[in-house]
């Protein structure tokens, strides 16, 4: 291993993840498992019995202080004082430019208590971001990204998996938990932080509790039932594309605006004549950007649309999307759909060239391969 491998962090799980066989990459600067055996047998496992994945590679920052809702709703462009405690939401944090620096989840966990959970890669940017525009706000910032773990049940059997390790009297609590919230429950003798939230496209749970518990309740979830796999970042990868949820570095930075990449409605732009004005941190160039959009017409804009293949080969990032011979745009992450069967890909396209049904082609190392736009997401599930 070169002294640069020898760099890359680890999480606290590291020593489990050696032991399963598995195979590991850097991500984020994090040497996380790419798969254990099969990636496809992973991903299968996902959508029809549970699979399980570290996570702890992500950030966690908690967010305290009377002035908590005020700080994150100027901090993140979503409108996070709207959120009842024990509810999460998705957001953006952006530049003054309009930007987008991380997509993460913000868990409201009392009236003036958030936990904020950014990326792997940009939890060290979302943190100094915060600390910059934390001034003039009674609040307290805590980046609890190197103690804490997180570990995700996902899948159909998931619940049914959780039960068995949780007290009789909390069973309710967890069946009761619908999605993107989150409630303090005890699984395998520990204590944790239960949300069911997910990065899959399936039903399932994401656990958080401190480092030194963790490999405790890795092998608890991982033996207490036949139905659970250990899962790694491929089958993740393939799992959130087939449920069309945007990766940063792929669909999501800094050149990305959240109108094209469809996440306008997280962008909190009350119409002029409401009572309440939003204000946050790169407020004026959204609106800007979002009445060009609105009133500059199709041309020169772009936007994030789903492709599917009509043949066998798969689109990969970068690869130039074709209408008629001309560029009209570039894939941002495509493989094969192991669930669907056949490939599929995310794209930005020219808007003129957007609307499903619209057959395009993408250049596949110097071939035009036929694609089809697609509505999103390429994959739902049915329960």
């Amino acid at each position: 291993m070169t002294a640069k491998e020898n760099a890359r962090k680890e999480t606290a799980l590291h020593a489990e993840h050696a032991k399963l066989g598995a195979s590991f990459t850097d991500f984020g600067g994090w040497d996380m498992p790419l798969k254990y055996q099969s990636e496809l047998a992973e991903h299968h496992a996902v959508r029809q019995s549970a699979g399980l994945f570290d996570l702890s590679h992500m950030g966690e920052i908690w967010v305290r202080g009377p002035q908590a809702a005020a700080f994150l709703d100027y901090a993140l462009v979503g409108n996070l004082s709207a959120i009842a405690v024990g509810k999460a939401k998705y957001s953006l944090i952006c530049t003054p430019e309009g930007g987008i620096i991380d997509d993460l989840i913000s868990y409201r966990r009392a009236e003036d208590t958030y936990l904020v959970v950014p990326n792997a890669g940009n939890a060290d940017a979302v943190y100094a971001a915060f600390v910059e525009r934390a001034e003039g706000f009674y609040v307290e910032l805590d980046n609890v990204s190197a103690q804490t773990a997180l570990i995700a049940l996902q899948g159909p059997e998931s619940e049914r998996v959780l039960l068995k390790l949780v007290p009789a009297e909390q069973a309710n609590a967890v069946r009761e938990l619908k999605y993107y919230a989150a409630t303090e429950v005890t699984v395998a003798g520990l204590p944790v932080l239960l949300a069911r939230t997910g990065y899959t496209g399936e039903d399932g749970f994401e656990l958080y509790l401190d480092n030194t518990e963790a490999a405790q309740l890795w092998n608890a979830l991982l033996t207490g039932d036949e139905a659970v796999t250990p899962c790694g970042l491929a089958s993740r990868d393939s799992l959130r594309l087939e449920a069309a949820m945007p990766l940063y570095g792929n669909e999501l930075g800094l050149e990305e605006n959240p109108f094209e990449a469809g996440l306008g409605p997280v962008v909190s732009l009350p119409p002029a004549k409401t009572a309440k004005e939003s204000d946050f941190v790169g407020k004026e160039a959204l609106a800007k950007i979002k009445a060009d959009r609105a009133h500059g017409g199709k041309h020169g804009q772009r936007v994030l649309v789903g492709l599917r293949g009509e043949g066998r080969r798969a689109a990969r990032g970068h690869y130039p999307v074709l209408f008629h011979g001309e560029t009209v745009g570039e894939v941002t992450s495509g493989q094969p759909s192991p669930t669907l069967g056949y490939p599929v890909a995310l794209a930005y396209v020219s808007v003129e060239h957007s609307e499903p049904g619209t057959e395009l082609e993408v250049d596949l190392r110097g071939k035009a391969e036929p694609f089809t736009v697609v509505a999103l997401p390429f994959y739902k599930r049915t329960v």
